[in-house]
């Protein structure tokens, strides 16, 4: 710990001094006999300043959490020293982890024993959060002499954002030969009635639709869809986002990224996730909960990045995108880098699908009639983005901050349906 003179020192030896001074000066004791007891005070002050021998830590009852969600926490502090310290207590943190008590913390610790502090941390927004270490100011017993440090050490907290409820998903257009929850185009055992065809040898008799063979005369066997998995890759957009003072387009698309990956990987799908934006990362699609993990950790790392750098589809490595991976694009159609991409990806055939999250509910129109009118412009130039990327065949879904998402996939899955769609070749 660093020791410094406390502003009281200055002003005790300041009056002890005028005292000598006006006593020589004027040839008056009574001056010099005010002047001593400052002098006594002052000196008695810094022969009794100890260095405190304090320790100290902050532990939570848990690090891993909900955004907005309260967690509690202790402080411990431990005086070595034979003297009582007065001290004041400041955890350091983050600007979006809020403590309580917020304001310094008035703590007297007495000699050779610890006392122990309650706090409440509750983090605004998702992403790792530091709390610690404990920034301490103490004193000597007459305050002559203060000592200024870093106590402990800092403690992560990894704050998870919330998910949606999502009961629909964007149906791919092609599965994989594993087993999962997607209807797959091609027949074979399953659930989902395809069709009915003449009895071949080898057909099980429990195919056999009964009804179907009075009606022709000849034995007809039922044809089922068979439930396959699917390649899912989410393609979060980092380039650009509209923020206000409570949230941001990020915000709401890592949380749209959460519940996605969640849901796709319980459906046993392989997901995978690229961060696009001023900078790249990657995951290549993996199943299981291991991966939901190394998604979320991702995710929590996600930030928007300035960057002049024109990236494109070739940035990305292939192994990243499989052949007919269901791509969901997660971006709020701001920048011209990403609008390039989602294109790029429909023209080479990709199953792709977007899903804006609205900036309309992050920005508002100025006071000025010239201000309303470019933001009116703005939301028509938008619209006519929309249609452009519907004339492509790709699916927009427009997600709000007030709605929820799981009826903008409906809309898109009635899109994916009529749409004539694009074959890899």
């Amino acid at each position: 710990m660093n020791g410094s003179l406390s502003p009281r020192t200055p002003g005790v030896l300041a009056l002890a001094a005028a005292g000598l001074i006006a006593g020589l000066a004027t040839g008056r004791p009574e001056f010099v006999l005010l002047a001593i007891p400052f002098l006594i005070f002052a000196g008695v002050g810094l022969v009794m300043a100890r260095e405190p021998r304090l320790t100290g830590e902050i532990e939570f009852e848990r690090t891993r959490l909900l955004e907005g969600e309260a967690v509690g926490a202790s402080v411990k502090l431990v005086n070595g020293g034979t003297q009582a310290v007065e001290l004041e207590l400041v955890p350091v943190r983050t600007r979006h982890l809020v403590l309580d008590p917020a304001d310094t913390v008035a703590v007297r610790v007495p000699a050779r024993s610890e006392t122990q502090l309650t706090l409440s941390a509750r983090p605004r927004r998702w992403g790792a959060h530091a709390a610690g270490p404990l920034v301490v100011r103490a004193r000597d017993p007459l305050g002559l002499t203060t000592w200024e440090g870093r106590l402990g050490r800092r403690v992560d907290l990894r704050v998870f954002p919330r998910e949606q409820r999502l009961r629909e998903l964007v149906a791919p257009l092609r599965t994989q030969p594993f087993l999962g929850a997607h209807v797959a185009r091609a027949r074979g055992d399953g659930i989902e009635f395809a069709d009915i065809r003449p009895f071949r040898v080898g057909d099980r008799v429990r195919h056999v639709n009964w009804r179907a063979t009075a009606r022709r005369g000849s034995l007809q066997v039922n044809q089922r869809h068979p439930e396959h998995s699917s390649d899912v890759v989410l393609l979060l957009d980092t380039f650009e986002e509209a923020r206000d003072q409570a949230s941001g387009t990020l915000d709401s698309a890592v949380r749209t990224a959460a519940a996605l990956a969640r849901v796709h990987l319980a459906r046993r799908d392989r997901v995978g996730l690229v961060d696009f934006g001023g900078t790249l990362h990657w995951l290549e699609p993996a199943f299981g909960t291991t991966q939901l993990y190394r998604i979320i950790d991702a995710l929590l790392a996600s930030d928007i990045a300035f960057s002049y750098a024109w990236r494109n589809v070739d940035s990305i490595p292939r192994r990243v995108l499989p052949p007919g991976a269901l791509i969901l694009a997660i971006t709020p159609l701001l920048d011209e880098r990403s609008i390039a991409v989602v294109t790029d990806l429909r023209t080479r055939g990709c199953d792709l699908t977007v899903i804006e999250v609205s900036p309309l509910d992050h920005t508002s129109p100025g006071p000025s009639a010239g201000d309303a009118l470019a933001y009116e412009l703005w939301r028509l130039q938008r619209d006519a983005l929309r249609a452009r990327l519907r004339a492509l065949g790709i699916g927009v879904a427009v997600w709000g901050r007030e709605g929820t998402l799981g009826p903008a996939l409906e809309g898109v899955n009635a899109f994916r349906r009529s749409t004539r769609h694009v074959v890899r070749v």
